[in-house]
């Protein structure tokens, strides 16, 4: 493999990291991350208390050229799940930000603060500052007075890095049906997906990425940060999402904006009536939605008041990024696009035989092949077997193919297929069809047991403020007469809030769907 960082060995001045009023140039990053990752040598993984910042990329950057696994922890993870993982995972070190503070389960391992001066030249120093007495720290001299700490002016030599099958990270899911998993992501499949994205996107070294994301996941991690790093280009991290921060990123030279459907929806909500807003996301090269499917309405606001169009890309964490909507294609909004470079992806039916169709409408499961596939589930031999049809994993995602290739994702199979009245219905059309009511804000759809329908359709409405206040019946009617009769929802709720995870997924469980 060749070097995952090639702007690393080169030591330019030129920006790579900022966020807020804190950068790096990537000389600075080669002078921070290159003796952090010879300090890592040797360990056997490493949990990452990914916070915003520049030490969780410093850290992640170190890992990488260590060959040491990664797991970055949502810092706002709860105490069980935190302790599930690290028993699962049992890293031998936690690298952080100073100052921050532990909770028990990471606060009991030892540590090494990621530090980076007034002169961004990054030094670090494993401390016994455990958020706790007596927690066994360990204790090492302070390397800034050892020679390997390289001054801000010489270009670092970066260490051998290991092969392509080496895992990378390990990135913990969601947990939906269980414990949460460890996803082993090689360092192939984080190659293969940025440099296919580099085809799909047209993604440059001149690029500079605004977003907001958290630093715990594909999107904002591996996709946000590794992301222009391996290309050579820069990344202007906001701390926390308002629109007025993207317009300022976007209008300070930011040329590339990644967001969740939540974003691009308050976006989408003030773009019209914001003319700063308008000019920068019209003056973006590329604007990426992903996490989840950004509703129809979203999409024609944001065009109309911009003329930029968004657009989607599909993704797992097991999978990274197998498909995408084209920079340099023709527009495919309220798809997530055609199969990336090297990835392939075929439709099953319930009885596992592959659907040639692509008339827009035969709903199947997606399963892919291709370099982007992690390895394993830590741990979990029996449930990476169950996630495999002989090469082809299964997403557990529901979507139709249409005569261009493009894929539309209809909803998960365990919570966003329902069958009623012996149709297969996906619940996104339904959601899109209840947003383009002038009274809802936000929209979900779920099924429940029937006993004469087998399933029937539940929506979940969040109406928008000040708007006059429609009846179940009229919103039900509503969507038959955008769809067909049968894909009417038979209830409605009204909430104040739909459940949300930080990337901005609707928790429909959470909903009894």
């Amino acid at each position: 493999m060749n070097v995952f960082f090639p702007a690393l060995r080169d030591g330019s001045s030129a920006p790579a990291l900022r966020f807020g009023d804190r950068a790096l140039s990537y000389r600075q990053l080669g002078a921070a991350a290159v003796p952090l990752a010879e300090r890592l040598g040797g360990r056997t993984r490493v949990a990452v208390w990914a916070t915003p910042t520049l030490e969780t990329s410093v850290a992640v950057v170190a890992a990488l050229l260590a060959g040491v696994p990664a797991i970055p922890v949502n810092p706002k993870i709860g105490a069980s799940e935190l302790a599930h993982i690290v028993a699962d995972s049992s890293p031998d070190l936690v690298l952080t930000e100073p100052g921050a503070l532990l909770p028990d389960a990471l606060a009991a391992l030892p540590r090494l603060d990621i530090r980076i001066g007034a002169t961004e030249q990054a030094a670090a120093r494993e401390t016994d500052d455990r958020n706790a007495v007596g927690s066994g720290a360990e204790s090492e001299s302070d390397p800034t007075t050892e020679p390997n700490v390289p001054a801000p002016h010489k270009v670092p030599v970066l260490p051998h890095e290991p092969g392509d099958e080496a895992p990378a990270l390990i990135v913990y899911t969601s947990g939906t049906t269980g414990p949460p998993k460890g996803v082993v992501l090689p360092r192939r499949a984080l190659a293969h997906t940025l440099d296919a994205l580099e085809d799909a996107w047209q993604w440059t070294a001149d690029d500079v990425l605004v977003h907001a994301l958290p630093l715990f996941h594909v999107h904002g991690l591996i996709l946000g940060v590794l992301g222009p790093l391996r290309r050579g280009g820069s990344l202007h991290h906001l701390g926390r999402f308002t629109p007025e921060g993207v317009s300022r990123g976007l209008s300070g030279g930011g040329t590339m904006f990644f967001g969740v459907p939540t974003m691009y929806h308050r976006l989408a909500a003030e773009v019209g009536d914001d003319p700063a807003l308008a000019e920068a996301l019209g003056a973006a090269r590329l604007l990426v939605s992903g996490s989840a499917a950004l509703p129809l309405t979203d999409h024609a606001r944001i065009t109309a008041a911009c003329g930029r169009r968004v657009i989607e890309r599909y993704g797992m964490s097991e999978t990274l990024m197998n498909t995408s909507v084209r920079a340099d294609g023709p527009p495919a909004t309220g798809s997530v696009g055609v199969p990336l470079p090297g990835v392939y992806l075929r439709l099953v039916d319930e009885a596992g035989q592959v659907i040639e169709s692509d008339d827009g409408d035969t709903v199947g499961e997606i399963q892919v092949c291709g370099p982007n596939l992690f390895v394993e589930y830590l741990n979990r031999p029996d449930a990476t077997a169950e996630a495999f049809d002989g090469g082809w994993f299964r997403t557990g995602d529901m979507a139709v193919r249409d005569s261009d290739g493009n894929y539309r994702i209809v909803g998960r199979k365990a919570t966003d297929l329902i069958k009623s009245g012996g149709y297969k219905i996906g619940a996104g059309e339904i959601e899109n069809a209840l947003l383009a009511h002038p009274a809802v804000a936000e929209a979900a759809v779920t099924g429940e047991p029937d006993e004469d329908l087998g399933e029937r359709i539940v929506a979940w409405v969040v109406l928008a403020p000040e708007a006059a206040s429609p009846s179940a019946d009229e919103l039900s009617d509503h969507v038959a007469h955008q769809l067909a009769p049968h894909k009417r929802p038979r209830t409605v709720h009204f909430l104040d809030a739909l459940p949300r995870n930080d990337m901005g997924k609707v928790l429909k469980r959470q909903l009894g769907g």
